[in-house]
Order: structure tokens, then sequence, then C-alpha cells
């Protein structure tokens, strides 16, 4: 059986000692194991935004991956480390809400604080990424029994995070992720856009944002009329708001927590 991935998610940037020491620290415990990079470009401290990366990667990673998401501004507090088990995955991260939108896609089998300083670099430290996470990733991809690393947990720390919600002929939602294009996703399912269009019919629906008039619906990003936002269904099967070649978050001067309403549009 292949040794399993062990994937990185931080805000520590590319520069500087801190992502090559996560690596220098796995590759000393167990030189065979397989690290890659989703990103260290997190914006510094944004826990949402970890949040969203995580989600929206971790369902394409093979069975058995060990995420390490690491966007910490609690670190050397009191605050726990978790070890996750799925029934798909691994995912090793603060107790901070990052693992809110993995969880929900993935909800866990099992959750243990990862607290077992015998799998320590260091016990006191401000860079437990390195001397508390690297390392029990590492043990954990030898095999050592996740009941070794701590005790089980029944309550962690979640995100406040808006549900969308299907009211009469409107969904309500949010914009939960503004993507390096500018383009805005929103945590509108495309189920319940295609509900909504059954019952608008042949009219078709338009998205209402700001006090723009509603914007149309366009098949893929090439097709909207360039200067013109529009909205699609993205890569993760949820309403997004798009400008071709250009960035709908700067036109719009929206933002992750912007409301968005979709509703049937007015026969002509």
């Amino acid at each position: 059986m292949p040794t399993p991935l062990i994937a990185l998610l931080t805000d520590f940037g590319e520069e500087g000692h801190f992502v090559p020491s996560l690596k220098a620290v796995i590759a000393g415990l167990h030189p065979e194991a397989r690290v890659v990079d989703i990103s260290h470009r997190v914006p510094p401290y944004d826990i949402r935004a970890a949040a969203f990366i995580l989600f929206a990667c971790a369902r394409v990673f093979p069975a058995g991956t060990i995420f390490v998401a690491v966007v910490d501004p609690g670190v050397g507090t009191a605050r726990r480390l978790l070890l996750v088990r799925t029934a798909r995955h691994w995912f090793i991260a603060p107790d901070n809400g990052l693992l809110t939108l993995a969880l929900e896609a993935e909800p866990a089998a099992e959750m243990r604080e990862l607290s077992a300083s015998r799998f320590f670099l260091s016990v006191r430290s401000t860079f437990e990424a390195r001397d508390k996470m690297a390392p029990a990733a590492a043990w954990l991809s030898l095999g050592v029994p996740p009941a070794e690393f701590g005790p089980l947990v029944t309550s962690w720390r979640k995100l406040s995070v808006a549900k969308p919600r299907l009211v009469g002929k409107e969904v309500t939602g949010e914009v939960v992720h503004v993507d390096r294009f500018g383009n805005l996703i929103t945590n509108i399912p495309e189920a319940l856009l295609w509900e909504l269009e059954r019952a608008a019919g042949p009219a078709g629906c338009g998205l209402k944002i700001g006090r723009r008039p509603p914007l149309p619906a366009v098949g893929a990003y090439a097709a909207a009329p360039r200067g013109r936002p529009v909205f699609l269904i993205g890569s993760l099967g949820l309403v997004e708001i798009a400008l071709r070649e250009g960035s709908a978050a700067r036109l719009l001067r929206a933002r992750a927590g912007t409301r968005v309403e979709v509703r049937p549009r007015r026969k002509p």
C-alpha cells in the first residue's frame, strides 16, 4: 500500500523558513513520505479563506490523504489541536473553525485532541505547526494508531456560516470566497438554483447583488458580454458571480459575507 500523501495548507507564504521547516521535520521522521503543497498564500490570519480552500480541494485528493492545515492566530495559547478522521481523509488543524466546511462535506468519524507530547519536538512553542502538527502527520503516515495521539473530542469550534435559504420564489445566500480572478463564489448550491429555475419557468432567474439590476445567467465565463457581470455554476457546483476577464469583486465592491439573492425574472 502506498504511503499516504501529506498535504500542507498554510498562511506562511513562500519565503522564509516556515514551510521548509515543516517539510524537514516530516522528512526527518519519514524520509519516504510524499508531501504536496496545497497553498501557502492564504491571506494571513484568514481562517475563513483557509476553510474554503480546504473544502474546495479535499474532495479531489486521494483517500488516505493527511491534511495539515495551519492558519492559527491563537498559536501558543490554550486552544486545542485536532486530529480528525473522516471516511476518506485525515485532518490535523487548530481548533479554531478552520475545519468547518471540510467536515460539513466529510463528517468526522473520529476526532481527537492532539496532545501526546511524546510525538512533539517541543511542548511549549510559538511554531506548533513545526513542533506538533508536522511530526504528528509524519507519525500518522507511518501507521501510528490515532488513539495514541490523544483523547476523543466531542465538541469543536465551528465558524458561523450562513446557510442559503429558499423562501417562496427567492433564494438568499452570501459570498463565501473571492478567488484570485475576482470571481465571487457563493454558498448557493446548484440543486437549489435548479429548483428555483423550475419554478421560474421560461423567464429564468436573475441574481441581485447590491443596488445593481439583476445579473443574467450564462453557461461559461467566456459566454458573458465584456464589461457586464453575470452568474453561473462554477466547478464546485456553487453559484458564482463573474466578470469576463475582469474582477467581479472589484467592480461590484463585494467580498465574503456580501448578501446575494436569486429570484425569477419579470416577464417582458
